[in-house]
């Protein structure tokens, strides 16, 4: 079904109509030929495709006399096909005249042919003279691309629009195809869903499915850090379908590097991002209520116009339509892209406005795809009446890229931030953990402490009971200052003792000879004799016996003093075991004092690690709390940003309310608003006018204007006045600089208002239609504003 006849109301609010004609009976469509202007059918209405651009007097000047001559002849053949084609549409509403139609359709037949042949030797020309026609008739070339580039000279005439034709690169492609790339397995992947109905792709082992996964391989290859993306696999499919796989190597090179589609398919997709963005202004700016609707209903421009600006439409349209729209790419780059954009939207408007985002999705894909199948020439003429501004584009890019830097910049301070409170809890975490071993390795260390200092109270106690028991038994004993006196007491006794025992052994000897002598006497013959010797003998007896008597007891005698003797050498010995023990006493004291000022330093390095625990628990307290506060200021950091986001989001909301509230305003309040604007345009026009005409007065009556007394405090800045007067009356905006330039001067000669006043009546008295007069009101004026 023709658009003409589904939307006769889209055609009315979209511009100039564009008939399109049924394609006459006598020429036999080839599928093959998609994208020719005269006998493919990606170009039906033949009214508007084969009408030959007109030549603008400076092309005619540059055309030759036989091109001139195939341009008429251009412009007869559409004049009749034209009359051909209305009579067709007429016989159409009526069944009579039926021979006379078939008469018109013959001829349509045989002007068609004529038309063909000279369209092929017009683009033969073209690409044999293409640098003289680049040159000289670049206008007239670009109409011819905007009505269609025929379909066999689509290969070379694209080649040659994107200077692909001699490339270094393409000597490398068959070394790039022996090579390895780590992006083979996505591309396998996804040649299956490149233009699957198309007979040249169908198939898992087809050629076209092959010389396509050569292409893709090659060019991630060649450019590593794009790789492969998804979308560029159906612009190198249009290429296969005109050209060997090499040329349509080296054309999509020339493509990624001269058409921004690099830049489209990196992996941060920034300038995909720009489209969009710029592609959002326009729509605002031209369809501003179906922005109202498509934000109200959250429909993003990037939902629907991503893959526009991937695949150049490749994917969106039909492929003789989007191969039309490609030819124009070749030679306008991007710009094709919007305006196509922005007219599918214009001609969908009233019915997308009508429904939500379902069924907006639902007619993006089944609806709009469809509706120029017949007809491509009324979207490309829909898409050159879209308005379009180069300059605001390139402001427009400068302001997402500061947005960009700017969002980076917030990005990068919020990860750093994120980083940063990460290692706080990290720090804290390690602090915690640190603080909790410190302060059990502490515990253990105190409790080892307290054991070992239990233990040394408790030998401190029994060193104490020892020494108080040699303090009792020393008391007992002589002073140490006789000990010397005493050992040499101790020699002599011993000695003594020697000599005594000497003379005792001799008395003993001497004691048994006697007495075995007195035997020996006794029993030999004493009573032979006289009664005389006899008692003589008994004296001698008794004396004998007496001095046995005293021999035995002078051996006791010595015997005793042995004893004595003995006793002492035993006092001595045993006082040497004192002295002993007073050492070992001494010994133990010094000890004692010893083990005491251990314990003292014990319990100083005991009282010195309290002292350090308490300082370390103090400081990891602090840098707990040092930390925390840390991770509060950074979560205040994190909080502001939230905020600022929030009142970002905020006023994006109140923008669209606004927007909302405008679009829901009547007429009437607008065509107030209107009227009060130029009321106030009216009166800011008369106010400079008076300021103007003042200044340029008081460049000529300065001097004879004021007195002395007022004319001294400006004197100074007469100079500089002088200048701003000029400046104001060279400027093209005269009013604003004079307003600015009058009260520049009242506030540099400091006047107040009463002098302006005085000088005012002065003049209304004296002279009130004088130039002087009119001067000072014009100043009164200019000070009061």
């Amino acid at each position: 079904m023709s658009i003409a006849s589904s939307s006769p109301e889209r055609e009315s609010s979209g511009g100039a109509q564009l008939q399109c004609p049924p394609s006459p009976p006598g020429l036999d469509p080839d599928p093959s030929s998609t994208g020719s202007p005269i006998i493919s059918p990606d170009s039906s209405s033949h009214d508007a495709v084969l009408s030959a651009p007109a030549a603008s007097p400076a092309d005619s000047e540059n055309l030759s006399p036989d091109e001139l001559e195939l341009l008429a002849k251009l412009e007869e053949q559409n004049r009749l096909l034209e009359a051909d084609s209305k009579s067709m549409r007429s016989m159409s509403g009526s069944r009579r005249n039926s021979g006379s139609s078939l008469v018109s359709s013959s001829s349509a037949s045989s002007n068609l042919s004529h038309l063909e042949e000279d369209t092929w030797i017009l683009w033969g020309r073209i690409v044999n003279e293409w640098e003289e026609w680049r040159r000289k008739k670049d206008k007239l070339l670009k109409e011819l691309i905007r009505k269609g580039i025929p379909h066999h000279f689509r290969a070379i005439v694209w080649q040659l629009l994107g200077n692909a034709t001699d490339m270094p690169v393409k000597n490398q492609y068959s070394e790039l195809l022996k090579m390895s790339s780590p992006c083979e397995k996505l591309i396998r992947r996804d040649i299956a869903r490149t233009y699957p109905e198309h007979e040249f792709f169908k198939g898992q082992d087809s050629l076209g499915q092959e010389v396509l996964f050569n292409v893709m391989k090659a060019y991630s290859l060649v450019d590593r850090e794009v790789g492969y993306c998804q979308g560029s696999a159906f612009i190198v499919g249009l290429l296969l379908m005109q050209m060997p796989e090499e040329e349509a190597f080296c054309v999509f090179v020339r493509l990624m590097q001269e058409y921004r589609l690099r830049e489209l398919f990196k992996p941060s997709m920034a300038e995909l991002g720009l489209c969009i963005y710029q592609f959002e202004y326009m729509l605002q700016e031209q369809l501003p209520e179906l922005n109202v609707h498509f934000r109200s209903q959250s429909f993003h421009t990037s939902m629907y116009a991503s893959s526009w600006f991937l695949t150049l439409f490749l994917t969106f349209l039909p492929l003789p339509v989007a191969t039309r729209i490609f030819d124009i790419f070749m030679y306008e780059g991007l710009e094709i892209i919007f305006r196509v954009g922005l007219a599918i939207l214009q001609y969908n408007q009233t019915d997308l406005i009508q429904l939500d985002m379902e069924g907006m999705s639902q007619h993006f894909q089944k609806v709009i795809p469809h509706q120029f199948d017949s007809c491509p020439d009324k979207l490309i003429l829909r898409a050159y009446q879209v308005k379009y501004n180069p300059k605001r584009m390139k402001k427009l890019e400068k302001e997402y890229t500061t947005i960009k830097n700017k969002e980076m910049e917030e990005q990068i301070e919020i990860k750093r931030l994120r980083t940063e409170n990460r290692l706080l809890k990290q720090r804290i975490e390690t602090l915690e953990k640190y603080t909790e071993e410190f302060v059990s390795n502490l515990q253990t260390q105190l409790e080892q402490s307290r054991l070992h200092e239990a233990e040394l109270l408790g030998a401190l106690k029994e060193m104490q009971d020892k020494v108080l028991d040699l303090e009792k038994r020393s008391s007992c004993l002589p002073d140490e200052s006789n000990m010397a006196a005493l050992q040499e007491e101790v020699k002599q006794m011993k000695l003594k003792e020697l000599e005594m025992l000497r003379s005792f052994r001799e008395m003993q000897d001497s004691v048994t000879d006697l007495n075995q002598r007195w035997q020996v006497r006794r029993g030999g013959g004493h009573w032979k004799e006289s009664p005389k010797k006899n008692a003589m003998n008994e004296l001698q007896d008794k004396l004998m016996t007496i001095r046995l008597r005293e021999a035995q007891a002078q051996a006791e005698l010595r015997e005793v003093k042995l004893k004595a003797l003995q006793l002492e050498s035993q006092n001595q010995i045993h006082s040497k075991l004192i002295g002993r023990n007073e050492q070992e006493r001494s010994a133990l004291q010094d000890r004692l004092q010893m083990m005491a000022n251990q314990n003292k330093a014990l319990q100083t390095q005991l009282s010195e690690m309290k002292r350090k625990q308490a300082e370390l628990d103090c400081k990891s307290k602090e840098e707990v709390m040092a930390v925390r506060l840390r991770e509060a200021d950074s979560m205040t950091v994190m909080a502001e940003l939230r905020q600022r986001v929030a009142e970002l989001e905020i006023q994006k909301e109140e923008g669209r309310i606004k927007g909302q509230l405008n679009h829901s305003d009547s007429r009437q309040y607008i065509t107030q608003l209107r009227d009060q604007i130029a009321e106030l345009k009216n009166e800011v026009r008369l106010a400079s006018s008076v300021v103007i005409r003042a200044v340029k007065l008081l460049t000529t009556h300065l001097d004879t204007l004021f007195p002395n007394r007022f004319f001294s405090r400006f004197r100074s800045q007469t100079s500089n006045f002088n200048k701003e007067i000029s400046s104001v009356l060279e400027n093209e905006n005269e009013d604003l600089l004079a307003i600015k330039g009058l009260c520049r001067f009242a506030n540099q000669t400091a006047c107040t208002g009463e002098e302006f006043s005085s000088v005012v009546s002065l003049a209304a008295d004296d002279e009130t239609n004088s130039p002087k007069g009119e001067l000072l009101t014009s100043l009164l004026l200019a000070k009061e504003e």
